[in-house]
């Protein structure tokens, strides 16, 4: 799994490829509570688009993180979501917390609003 992060209009935009499985979750745990952790209020764009696989754990991390980031009034929003990708969040009813959004302009103009 390959991760980068990118700021904008104080948003982390975090753009995941490869397949999120085994070994590399607890990389991906970490480098995503490092972005709620350096922010008073995190808000977070995770994009799927080069995620083909994930196992229960990295479902299980993405709704940690989902966690750790409301406990700070944060937000954390996905774009670009496979067919395997929805699947795996409508089977293990997920699906509803995460915020979706079609396009990275839209995620990034809702994730700026803040509740």
């Amino acid at each position: 799994m390959i991760t980068t992060t990118q700021q904008e209009n104080g948003i982390t935009i975090v753009e995941l490829t490869g397949n999120i499985i085994g070994e590399v979750i607890p990389q991906l745990r970490q480098e995503m509570i490092t972005h709620i952790d350096k922010n008073e209020t995190p808000r977070i764009l995770v994009n799927l688009k080069g995620v083909h696989k994930m196992d229960s754990s990295g479902l299980g991390t993405l709704a940690n993180v989902y966690n750790l980031a409301r406990a700070k009034n944060g937000r954390i929003g996905i774009i670009n979501v496979g067919r395997n990708i929805s699947s795996l969040l409508v089977k293990s009813r997920l699906i509803n917390i995460f915020e979706h959004y079609k396009t990275k302009n839209a995620a990034l103009s809702s994730l700026a609003r803040r509740f």
